[in-house]
């Protein structure tokens, strides 16, 4: 196999790009720094089809160790043919090459072997080949009591079991099998008995059914963990053999019968020969597949809902900054009080407290205060509170501080709090704030991803912010690697100021590992801040290859050099160079001049190193250097007297903020403690088929109440201003379990609360 023409195809790409890729990949060039600085190495593959590409070249790289694994064994067994040579050499998936491998595969000793080391093989073999032979008269034959083999029964027995197990290993036959399974089966689920109360949250998978391949991610990823906690049985067959007669056989049975040979035309032999094929069906192939199109569901259902979180982790990394503004933070809390945090413009901690303004203290005037007097030492412009228990009675006392204090002209938001408690007691908060309690850096971590999502949301293990589906459920491997891909996409797409970023920001910088970023900080500490980018040269262990990985990342504000400050990356100022002197103009004279960039031609400025796609970017990053790509920074505005559940009304229409997208919908933060869900269906007026088109986490969003269920605590919304609540059973979409010919569940009575099953128990997963 050619893997680099593999790749290519599948990305629709000249293989020249791919090669150029792996190329760079494998001289341990990183993702962000390819598709930033080497487009025309790489003919301007983007960081999407680099990341795809490296999967793949992963992939392919390890089919082909296994490859060469698999005919080393053959071979060294005397079994390698040209033909299954080529057909090892042929296999494109993992999948097919251990289908290849299976007949030669070292096993325990199966009843099959043990038949064979009993003579049994040219029985099995004869009776396959001439069915006009009498299988009792020719076992007769292999009678051999010292064999273990003491009746005609025991011979036909033995002979069966060798040609169910060569049935089961014929590599065509079982590729199609698989195939034939996954576009026909039927996944039924059923409750175990007496766990119908313990598994209630499961109830829309008690007496379920669909086919296999049309089952959703989510849906999947429910039934799995059904069965994982003891509640689900699960069942892949396929319906058309519950419909047939006693010995009639189904397609399956077919479709081994026509490979191997075997026709029922009433010779002595045939009836036996359809009963080994319908137990090599029964017991050995269909056994094998069921656990092989489950882990294969499990697998699809697991990569999709990576790349749900991914694309949420992704969407909320980029969220629009507050900026460089001094920040009050408050983590809420009633018994043990809120706590408070102030930092400055730059994050750094400057005053901090503790407040009992609600029960059972109700301190509500000393807290007001409290948080007057924070807020005019430190000239606070902005009050981020955290949206967990007590958020909205800890934002109504923030409302009363603003309309109290007019003059201090303060700004309140209420943000995502997912994850601060981790942070509070992490390693890296330990060593940032040694001696300060863990509640308190939860409101600094608060108050700084108000400022800026990014900066502080990378001090945190993605899996612990709390935007996937079943984020638990899935390969955590898998899940770490995808997501730290996407943060470091995020953080070099940004760009990051080496005079003030973190440690764990300079971690995610293209080209940084944990120990450099380290000595960055470390240098930075010693010897003040960074006056240009050739002084990150000096920084302990940093060489070459990694400045050149790094150096467009690092930004260095007001130094000595204005590009130093872009985007630009070092090894291209030349042609910056070139393009002043042809100008006769100065570097300060022409950034930001968009009407002087806009007439220069990119081919004048090329050269053999830089072609027109970099000059092109160097143009741009001139007119606006540095430029920051997230969005503008704005807010949802809750409505008041709208606090908890018992708040809503249907068809009341309310302003929230998106807090995570998945395949079936929406979830929006209204403010009640308790996220409500638009499904997909109402989303838009136009029909949808990714949610992703129309709303993305941290999207500021209108919504219509459109059902409240309290004691399951469950909201929908809808995103139509036009939509009847009163149409709601009716008119809705509802994501629910639907199958073809299988068990379905039991349609819902008009009283009943119309949100969907998987929907419904999607509200219980995600907010676990």
């Amino acid at each position: 196999m050619n893997i680099l023409q593999t790749i290519a195809n599948e990305l629709n790409v000249h293989i020249r790009q791919v090669e150029a890729a792996v190329g760079l990949l494998d001289e341990g060039a990183t993702v962000p720094f390819i598709a930033r600085y080497r487009k025309e190495v790489t003919g301007g593959l983007d960081d999407t089809q680099l990341r795809n590409l490296d999967e793949r070249l992963g992939y392919l790289r390890e089919l082909d160790e296994r490859r060469v694994t698999v005919l080393n064994s053959i071979e060294e067994q005397g079994k390698l043919t040209p033909e299954l040579k080529a057909a090892i050499l042929a296999a494109d998936t993992k999948t097919r090459l251990e289908d290849l491998y299976l007949p030669y595969k070292q096993k325990r000793r199966t009843k099959a072997q043990i038949a064979r080391e009993a003579g049994l093989e040219p029985l099995a073999h004869a009776l396959l080949a001439d069915p006009t032979l009498s299988p009792e008269a020719e076992a007769a034959n292999y009678i051999d009591k010292d064999k273990a083999v003491p009746d005609v029964a025991a011979a036909l027995e033995g002979a069966k079991q060798i040609l169910m197990e060569e049935f089961a290993e014929h590599a065509e036959l079982v590729g199609k099998l698989r195939d034939y399974l996954w576009q026909h089966g039927v996944l039924a689920s059923k409750v175990v008995e007496g766990k119908e109360v313990e598994g209630a949250k499961f109830s829309d998978y008690f007496d379920f059914s669909e086919t296999v391949k049309t089952i959703p991610s989510h849906r999947a990823l429910a039934l799995f963990r059904g069965r994982k906690e003891g509640v689900l049985n699960m069942e892949l067959s396929l319906p058309e053999d519950a419909e047939l007669k006693p010995l009639e056989p189904g397609a399956a049975e077919r479709m081994i019968a026509a490979t191997m040979g075997v026709r029922d035309e009433g010779r002595p032999a045939d009836r036996w020969l359809r009963e080994v094929v319908r137990w090599s069906w029964k017991v050995k192939i269909l056994t094998h597949l069921d656990t092989d199109l489950k882990s294969r569901l499990r697998e699809a259902a697991e990569e999709e809902a990576i790349k749900v979180f991914a694309q949420n982790l992704h969407d909320l990394l980029l969220a629009a900054p507050a900026g460089p503004r001094a920040t009050l933070g408050l983590d809420p809390g009633l018994r043990t009080g809120v706590k408070v945090a102030v930092v400055d413009a730059t994050g750094k901690l400057l005053d901090h407290s503790t407040i009992y303004p609600h029960q059972p203290k109700n301190q509500w005037d000393q807290s007001i205060a409290i948080l007057a007097a924070l807020c005019a030492r430190h000239q606070v412009e902005l009050i981020s509170i955290g949206n967990g228990t007590a958020s909205r009675e800890t934002d109504k006392l923030a409302a009363e501080l603003i309309k109290k204090y007019p003059q201090l002209r303060l700004t309140k938001i209420m943000v995502s709090e997912a994850g601060a408690s981790v942070y509070s007691a992490s390693e890296f908060a330990a060593k940032e704030f040694p001696d300060l309690d863990v509640s308190i850096r939860g409101a600094v971590s608060i108050a700084r991803r108000l400022q800026d999502p990014l900066a502080e949301l990378v001090k945190i293990d993605p899996k612990s912010i709390g935007v996937g589906q079943y984020q638990h459920d899935v390969s955590q491997t898998r899940l770490a690697r995808q997501l730290d891909a996407v943060v470091e996409d995020c953080v070099n797409a940004v760009g990051v100021d080496i005079n003030t970023a973190s440690a764990a920001l300079l971690t995610r910088v293209a080209g940084l590992s944990a120990t450099l970023a380290a000595n960055v900080v470390a240098y930075r500490d010693e010897n003040g801040a960074f006056r240009n980018r050739k002084e990150i040269l000096k920084v302990a262990r940093l060489g070459e290859k990694a400045f050149e990985q790094c150096a467009g990342f690092l930004r260095v504000m007001n130094g000595d050099n204005p590009l130093d400050a872009s985007a630009v990356h070092p090894e291209a100022y030349p042609v910056v160079e070139r393009i002043l002197e042809k100008s006769g103009r100065a570097m300060g004279s022409i950034i930001g001049d968009s009407k002087f960039l806009g007439t220069l031609a990119a081919n004048d400025f090329t050269d053999e190193k830089f072609g027109e796609p970099t000059v092109n970017d160097i143009i741009k990053e001139l007119d606006k250097p540095g430029r920051d790509p997230r969005p503008e920074f704005k807010t949802a505005e809750f409505k008041e007297g709208v606090e908890e559940l018992k708040d809503l009304t249907v068809g009341m229409i309310l302003e929230g903020v998106v807090t995570n997208v998945t395949n079936f919908g929406a979830f929006v933060d209204i403010g009640v403690h308790q996220d409500g869900l638009v499904h997909i269906s109402a989303l838009a007026e136009k029909f949808v088929k990714d949610p992703r088109e129309v709303v993305k986490a941290g999207d500021v969003v209108k919504v219509k109440v459109m059902e409240v269920d309290i004691p399951r605590k469950r909201v929908g919304l809808s995103m139509r201003m036009s939509d009847d609540p009163r149409n709601q059973e009716k008119g809705q979409q509802r994501e629910r379990p639907t199958g073809g010919k299988g068990r379905q569940p039991a349609p819902r009575a008009a009283s009943q609360p119309a949100l969907g099953g998987a929907m419904a128990d999607a509200f219980a997963k995600l907010k676990r």
